[in-house]
């Protein structure tokens, strides 16, 4: 009985520490435009041309983005969303 309640004991403070990690990683990116290329935006584009992540139709549109670490976008030549 103690090494079941043990084992979940275990498992729950795991899952929890997975929250809190995956919390911090949000933070610490930023939605980078202009630098992705074609057919690897994350999401939609800004000025509407599409509607979904992959669709970017060429390399460096200023209206589609790639999600990345803070810092890394303006290294790329990219404007980070504020």
């Amino acid at each position: 009985m103690k090494t079941v309640l043990g084992r979940q004991a275990v498992i729950a403070a795991a899952l929890a520490g997975l929250a809190t990690a995956g919390v911090a990683q949000a933070a610490d990116t930023v939605n980078c435009y202009g630098v992705a290329k074609a057919g690897q935006n994350d999401c939609a584009s800004k000025t509407g041309v599409h509607d979904c992540a992959g669709q970017a139709k060429v390399d460096h549109d200023k209206g589609d983005f790639k999600t990345m670490p803070k810092g890394t976008c303006e290294k790329l030549g990219g404007t980070p969303e504020k």
